[in-house]
Formats: C-alpha cells, sequence, structure tokens
C-alpha cells in the first residue's frame, strides 16, 4: 500500500480522484484476498491431503450455489434495462443455459472428480456452519445494503485471475488426482472476472463521487474480503488445526 494511499484517505471534505479511489481498492485486495489465507497456500502448495482438498470443494459448493441468488438480488434492485442486460450475464455464467451448462455445473464436476457424491455435495448438509453463515451474510449484504455498496462488494474478482492462475497450476503439479478435466471450472472464469470487473469497476468509479460514497464501497469490498477469509479460517479449523468438526459437517471417514 503506497504512502500516499495511506495518508489521504477519503474525508467528509476531500473525496478521491477515481484514480486514486481505483488505487485504494486494489490495495484491499493486496492485503486482504483470500489467496493470502494460509489455507489457500497450502491448497496450492499440494500441502493438503485428499481429504482436505475434498472438505474445500464442498464448502465452496455453497458458495458457488448462491452467487446466482446473490445476483439475482442485485439484479432485482436495478432500475436501468442496461445495466440489466449487463448484470444478468453473471446469473447465465453460473446456472448455465440447461443442467450440464454453466459454472455450478463444471464445480459439480470437479467435486465428482474429487470422489465425492454428487447427491451429498447438492445437499449441503455436510458444509461447515461457518460456511453458511459468511456466504448467507453476502446475500444479505446486496440485498440491504445501496445498489452501489452490492456492485462494489462484487470487485473481489478484480484479484481472482491472478489467485486462479496459482491455483490451478499449484494443484495440477502438486496433486496426482487431480486433471486438467477436474478443473475445467477455472477455465472460463478468469476471462469472465476480468470482464465482470472491469464493468463493475467503471461503475463504482462513475458513482462514488462523494466521500461518504467512496468509504461506503471500500467497506463493502474489505465486508465481501472478509467473507471469503472467513470461510478459509472455517476450513482450516474444521480440517486442519485444531480439527474441530462440527457435528454434521463433512468427516473425511464418512466419505
Amino acid at each position: 500500500m503506497s504512502s500516499a494511499l495511506t495518508e489521504a484517505p477519503p474525508t467528509e471534505e476531500t473525496p478521491l480522484d477515481p484514480a486514486a479511489l481505483e488505487q485504494a481498492l486494489r490495495a484491499i485486495g493486496e492485503t486482504r484476498y483470500h489467496h493470502l489465507h494460509p489455507f489457500h497456500r497450502r491448497l496450492n502448495a499440494g500441502a493438503l491431503n485428499k481429504a482436505q482438498v475434498q472438505a474445500w470443494a464442498l464448502n465452496r459448493y455453497y458458495y458457488q450455489s448462491m452467487i446466482p441468488v446473490k445476483d439475482a438480488a442485485i439484479l432485482s434492485r436495478m432500475q436501468d434495462a442496461a445495466l440489466r442486460r449487463e448484470w444478468r450475464q453473471r446469473i447465465v455464467d453460473h446456472d448455465g443455459t440447461c443442467d450440464a451448462d454453466g459454472g455450478l455445473a463444471r464445480w459439480l464436476a470437479l467435486t465428482d472428480g474429487l470422489g465425492l457424491d454428487r447427491d451429498y455435495v447438492v445437499s449441503t448438509e455436510g458444509v461447515l456452519p461457518a460456511t453458511k453463515f459468511a456466504v448467507e451474510a453476502y446475500v444479505h449484504f446486496v440485498r440491504d445494503k445501496s445498489l452501489l455498496e452490492a456492485i462494489a462488494s462484487s470487485l473481489t474478482e478484480l484479484f481472482s485471475p491472478m489467485a486462479i492462475g496459482a491455483r490451478v497450476r499449484g494443484m495440477l503439479e502438486n496433486y496426482d488426482y487431480v486433471t486438467p478435466d477436474i478443473l475445467a471450472y477455472f477455465d472460463k472464469r478468469p476471462e469472465q472476472a476480468t470482464r465482470d470487473s472491469d464493468f463493475a469497476l467503471a461503475y463504482v468509479l462513475a458513482h462514488a463521487r462523494r466521500p461518504d460514497q467512496q468509504q461506503d464501497v471500500l467497506r463493502a469490498l474489505t465486508f465481501k474480503c472478509d467473507v471469503l477469509w472467513a470461510q478459509l479460517d472455517a476450513l482450516y479449523h474444521a480440517y486442519l488445526e485444531p480439527g474441530n468438526i462440527p457435528p454434521g459437517a463433512f468427516r473425511p471417514e464418512a466419505a
């Protein structure tokens, strides 16, 4: 984070110019995005056993399944048809146009490839309670906050292409049971995330003009980073250290 950024945050009297606001948003990702989490570092480095990788994929499914719900909530708040047309593509990307298409179907191919029972994954019965709380908090956030804050919260996509590249390389290099076909979900995500984050960033920079609006969008992105981080905290606590798996959650010996 640059000294200029830390010395001159938006105040009630002095808003940031668009370039400085973008810098402030990107700085949040540099320090808070979940690619920095110890669980992800271990995942990429091949330091997890198969059961731990399964737990990650199973819990991440819940997040993936709720992304279209989140985007539908945002879409329902948009009064401008052009804006709705742009945003609804996100739902198509994840839900697809049939059951065998879209990001959610490709994520289920990942959990299939890791040896998890599909009906069990889709039921979400084994998902950690903290994962559900974090994901549902995100859905509530986009419903309850302003449209500007809801759109700003999606800007974690600014950082995902870099993280996806490292994850795919690490998993293919370090886990002999992981193949490119299993990781097909990630094939389209960098391009989609770049398209979506470019649009959302332009919207935020155009509409967050007042200092209070700029503070709101910075807090919204921080909140979203916290949502992603909290999910990995839950995985680390349950499946690494200290290994306290909550009642009802996925247990590797029962997989």
